[in-house]
């Protein structure tokens, strides 16, 4: 009985020891110096995608859009304020987003869409080959047995 209390006691003893001991174990500083504030380094936002639109492309727009009378004037090329209002009312017209604009499905109604002229099924040599009808119902056979070819 005293050998169980004694080891019980020990085993407390040890358990209650551990944590202090760990609390006491520190490190030697590795960059020469004891404390250094790990501020962190504020990382510069990447952009991706197109940023703005093209001068050449904004006056295709702005002339489209002067057009289908949403807009009035001659088109300045500047992606301003009157054109993104114009754009927006033009696809809100027509049930669209208007958050984001140019849409592209409004660029396409506009006539502003991808150019498939080079394509190779965009030139007249493109043909579709037709296949002639088949024979005559009176000239194929009736049954499947028949058209099978096998004689009993």
């Amino acid at each position: 009985m005293k050998f169980r209390t004694g080891i019980t006691f020990l085993l407390a003893a040890g358990l209650v020891s551990i944590p202090a001991l760990a609390a006491r174990n520190h490190r030697a500083p590795t960059s020469g110096h004891a404390h250094s504030s790990h501020r962190a380094v504020p990382k510069t936002k990447k952009m991706h995608g197109q940023q703005s639109i093209d001068p050449k492309r904004a006056t295709a727009i702005q002339q489209a859009l002067i057009r289908e009378h949403y807009m009035n004037g001659e088109p300045t090329g500047r992606w301003d304020e009157e054109t993104q209002t114009a754009m927006t009312k033009f696809q809100a017209d027509q049930g669209w987003q208007t958050r984001l604009t140019p849409d592209s499905r409004a660029l396409i109604k506009l006539g502003l869409g991808p150019d498939h002229s080079g394509a190779i099924n965009a030139s007249e040599s493109a043909r579709f080959n037709i296949v002639s009808s088949p024979a005559p119902a009176e000239a194929q056979p009736q049954g499947l047995v028949e058209a099978s070819g096998v004689k009993n």
